[in-house]
């Protein structure tokens, strides 16, 4: 659930119809090649840590494997991209909730939504888990209704439909072009972001090998399932040129089969994934941060933990950055919120191709010390792990051929830059404050 519910967001929900209206019905394979991109991060991800389990996940790996460079900038843009997310997420939120009560402003609601959350992340590792169990739930279930009706519906099973599968292709399959489907892969693959999360989390449950590898191996169809299912039956429902791409494709949909109250439901569900992603992005950040501390890369009073063994400190410190950023969103949204949200656009991307290379350096390792520990193994090792780092930089220069990400592109390699040169200076110090060796 904690895997589902790290990417199952307002991406697929609302994000879906302007994919679909930049790429056409085939849209889907869009769907299809940024997923199968996430499967094989997750299948790679799953090795490394069903072998290592460790508190900051691929983090530890790439410092292992790659470096103290690769570890470090792993680590802090992991982070930042959380506490960015964060911010968003209670903007949206709170969007959704001044609809229902217009006399709160949106601010109010935005920090509700983040002190809420931040509450729930201090009570316990348990109060997260659970909390984040039944956000996902509803999510889940919003889903698998959908697949259900709407295969009952593009088939004329449904009352009062027709068959509609021809939807798909009224205007050819491909309507704008082989380019606009790599355009798609830029834009949706950060719907995907989030999956992760449960390697991380996996490190503080009972048997974290036994977890990590149950839940990497059914990520992988469920993810293909929700997504590339969800955005077949969109197109087949109705002709894409009529999917709305404002508000929720899901609650046009849902409309169409006749449910009563469709956009008020949908707006519940879409809420619920805010608040999901909220919950994972408070947790995921705090314990990137403590896992940080251990090489001595963030303050070491983050380390600081409560009677229950929660970082408090580390949770405090990443929700207050989120109060600035969701501060600055309305205090100044074209400047200092734009440049928080858009300089870690790429930052999904750049994590990929640090997973990818760090899974095949650290795949000989474990070949030639540790053998037996190899309990889940990526598929077509090596071929297909370098087939995903080269997907990883194509989609990446992609991004430099698209006007809309060209500046998410730019500004995320200000923030790799800039953390590099950090971590250039860290160690500078390091070695000048270093005690000199004995003779």
């Amino acid at each position: 659930m904690i895997a589902l519910g790290g990417i199952i967001g307002a991406g697929l929900f609302v994000g879906s119809g302007a994919v679909i209206h930049t790429v056409g019905p085939a849209a889907v394979l869009s769907y299809v090649v940024g997923g199968l991109l996430v499967v094989f991060v997750m299948r790679m991800l799953g090795e490394m840590a069903s072998a290592e389990p460790a508190m900051g996940s691929f983090m530890e790996y790439a410092r292992e494997s790659l470096g103290g460079w690769a570890g470090f900038t792993a680590g802090w843009l992991y982070w930042y991209y959380w506490v960015g997310i964060v911010a968003f997420e209670a903007v949206a939120g709170a969007q959704i909730l001044q609809k229902w009560v217009p006399g709160v402003p949106q601010w109010g609601f935005a920090l509700a939504l983040m002190l809420a959350l931040t509450v729930t992340n201090l009570l316990s590792v348990r109060s997260f888990g659970e909390t984040e169990y039944w956000l996902a739930s509803v999510k889940i279930a919003c889903i698998a209704v959908f697949l259900v009706v709407g295969t009952l519906f593009v088939l004329g099973l449904w009352p009062d439909a027709s068959v509609s599968v021809g939807n798909i292709a009224e205007d050819g399959f491909v309507a704008k072009g082989w380019f606009a489907v790599v355009h798609g892969v830029v834009i949706v693959i950060f719907s995907y972001f989030g999956a992760e999360v449960v390697t991380i989390a996996a490190s503080e449950s009972r048997e974290p090998a036994k977890a990590v590898a149950a839940a990497t191996v059914t990520v992988v169809w469920r993810v293909l399932l929700f997504f590339v299912g969800s955005v077949l039956l969109l197109v087949m429902i109705t002709p894409w040129e009529r999917i709305p791409d404002e508000g929720s494709p899901f609650a046009a949909a849902f409309d169409r089969f006749g449910i009563p109250a469709a956009e008020q439901v949908m707006n519940v569900v879409v809420l619920t994934a805010v608040v999901s992603v909220l919950n994972s992005g408070l947790y995921t950040a705090s314990r990137m941060l403590f896992a940080l501390r251990e090489h001595g890369w963030s303050p070491s009073w983050v380390g600081d933990t409560g009677r229950r063994g929660v970082p408090w400190k580390a949770i405090v410190l990443s929700t207050l950055l989120g109060y600035v950023a969701v501060v600055m969103s309305f205090v100044s949204p074209d400047r200092v919120f734009y440049f928080i949200i858009n300089s870690a656009g790429a930052v999904a991307l750049f994590l990929y191709g640090i997973i990818a290379l760090s899974q095949l350096r650290m795949r000989d390792r474990l070949e030639r010390d540790a053998p037996e520990r190899l309990r889940l193994k990526m598929w077509l090792h090596p071929w297909l792990s370098w087939a995903t780092f080269a997907c990883v930089v194509l989609v990446l220069a992609s991004m430099g051929l698209v006007s809309e990400t060209r500046s998410q592109l730019g500004l995320s390699v200000v923030s790799l830059a800039f953390i590099l040169a950090v971590y250039a200076a860290v160690t500078l110090r390091a070695k000048r404050t270093a005690p000199p060796p004995h003779a």
